[in-house]
């Protein structure tokens, strides 16, 4: 799992309540997203990587390249990126604080489930397979409200954990894709939401 709320600047400071003014468990959280750095977008100097060809292996001992160094921090980060250039064009470097770096096609979380923009999520304290909406995005700093109805008009489904130490209570971590720009995290950094609210979804 990635570092969120320290690295990424997009974050949800939840302080909500229900419509009768009394806290429940989906109120009072905190929002991060998180998601996939490609290769392209980096330029730092070469790294090498060791670890996994595969997702199933067990003892992350091969040399897998070399990646631009903060390529290689983007996904430590963000747990997964695409690879653009070399052999592995095409494929995914992903990394869990608890198996390092491994190879795959798809974009992945460390339990081995394919990541979907604008589906996937990470919460500690949740069981895996909750599936949530965003209901309330509470005060949003953007010139229009298209942001909040993207995240609002989705079920997003728990299916990853934070790296120990930075999650905790009422903290989800929504996944948004590929990151599309240089300095992504900086640009949509200039997002902000307080006062959101959670529900579960049971049908």
């Amino acid at each position: 799992m990635r570092l969120s709320l320290g690295l990424l600047a997009v974050s949800v400071l939840a302080a909500g309540c229900e419509a009768n003014g009394s806290e429940n468990e989906w109120s009072d959280w905190t929002v991060s997203v998180y998601y996939t750095a490609v290769q392209s977008l980096y330029h730092g100097p070469p790294q090498k990587v060791r670890g996994c060809a595969d997702f199933g292996c067990t003892v992350p001992d091969i040399e897998i390249g070399r990646f631009p160094d903060d390529f290689i921090d983007a996904v430590r980060d963000q747990g997964t990126g695409r690879i653009t250039e070399g052999p592995y064009t095409g494929q995914y470097l992903l990394w869990s604080y608890d198996g390092g770096f491994r190879l795959d096609p798809q974009p992945r979380d460390p339990d081995g489930t394919i990541l979907e923009p604008f589906h996937s999520a990470a919460a500690d304290g949740l069981v895996a397979g909750t599936r949530l909406r965003l209901t309330d995005c509470g005060i949003i700093d953007a010139e229009d409200d298209e942001t909040c109805d993207r995240f609002k008009h989705t079920e997003w489904v728990v299916g990853d954990e934070f790296t120990p130490g930075l999650g905790g209570d009422r903290h989800i971590d929504l996944y948004i894709g590929e990151e599309t720009e240089q300095d992504y995290s900086d640009e949509i950094g200039v997002l902000t939401f307080a006062g959101a609210i959670l529900e579960p979804v049971t049908s």
